[in-house]
């Protein structure tokens, strides 16, 4: 008798578990609880035996795997970034909810010296993939800009022709 009553408790409380939804993350962490819903940029889910949502950005993770149905929805994929080289990799994000879920690594700075004859969208080109490249040098797939201003020759920010410096500031993040 005692045989058939740990039997019936192990396949309920396996039952039970096969309800929690798991996300996985980039870094190898697995998230137990439920998912509630999925935005344009981020996962909403509560913990196991928790009530509070909360919210991950969706560049963190990997794939989910639904407890009731046992789908798995991939989610994105990783982005490797392995030095400077790889700094065509490193993604701008612009937007504070899309790094929920990594981890800081520094501030970074990519700016141009006053570039001639171009617009100021050349000059943006080119900070923005200084900026990238810093993000690179500290193998991080992802920089939150937190600063972008243009100055002209004459030391006027904003857009302009002519002679511009373009410096954008952000922070790096990892997985």
């Amino acid at each position: 008798m005692k045989k058939l009553t740990l039997f019936f408790l192990l396949m309920l409380s396996t039952m039970f578990l096969a309800q929690v939804d798991q996300i996985y993350k980039h870094n190898g962490e697995i998230i137990k609880g439920t998912v509630k819903k999925l935005e344009d940029y981020s996962v909403v889910f509560t913990y196991e035996n928790e009530d509070a949502e909360n919210t991950i950005g969706k560049y963190a993770v990997e794939k989910i795997i639904y407890g009731k149905s046992g789908r798995t929805q991939d989610v994105t994929e990783k982005i490797t970034v392995n030095g400077e080289d790889d700094w065509d990799n490193v993604v701008i994000l612009e937007d504070k909810s899309y790094i929920s879920g990594l981890t800081k690594k520094g501030e970074i700075k990519g700016k141009t010296g006053f570039v001639s004859l171009h617009t100021g969208n050349s000059a943006d080109n080119k900070a923005n993939k200084k900026l990238k490249m810093e993000a690179a040098k500290l193998k991080c797939p992802f920089v939150l800009l937190t600063a972008e201003k243009d100055i002209n020759q004459s030391g006027a920010s904003g857009p302009s022709f002519g002679a511009v410096q373009a410096i954008r500031r952000g922070l790096a993040y990892s997985y």
